[in-house]
């Protein structure tokens, strides 16, 4: 079993900074994409920003030169760092990784998700 355990988040007032965190535990082989989606009251889950294996990172245009992603391998961990946040900012925030598992010798890849920590940007 693979598990998703997220940090950080919390209230910040608009122009603030705010890190979370989301570290890899369990059945893993290889880690091959990590990312931090969100979703606010009423409107669909979308993307934050991602980060390959390799480094390779993308961000929603709504946070580019913001938000800035990154990941410590070695501690299965993707760390998103918010900076200059909005109030439109505010929602749950989930962390998504596809890991790599290996069963009965087979390396099989699944998508996990985080439980979800709440950003609030509110004066």
């Amino acid at each position: 079993q693979v598990q998703l355990v997220e940090s950080g988040g919390g209230l910040v007032q608009p122009g603030g900074s705010l890190r979370v965190a989301c570290a890899a535990s369990g059945n893993i082989f290889s880690i091959n994409v990590m990312g931090w989606y969100r979703q606010a009251p009423g409107k669909e889950r979308e993307l934050v920003a991602r980060i390959t294996k390799s480094g390779i990172r993308n961000f929603a245009d709504s946070v580019k030169g913001r938000f800035t992603i990154s990941r410590d391998n070695a501690k299965n961990t993707v760390y998103l760092e918010m900076n200059s946040l909005k109030p439109e900012d505010t929602a749950v925030y989930y962390c998504y990784a596809n890991i790599e598992s290996l069963y009965s010798g087979k390396i099989q890849a699944n998508d996990y998700w985080g439980q979800g920590t709440q950003v609030t940007v509110s004066s």
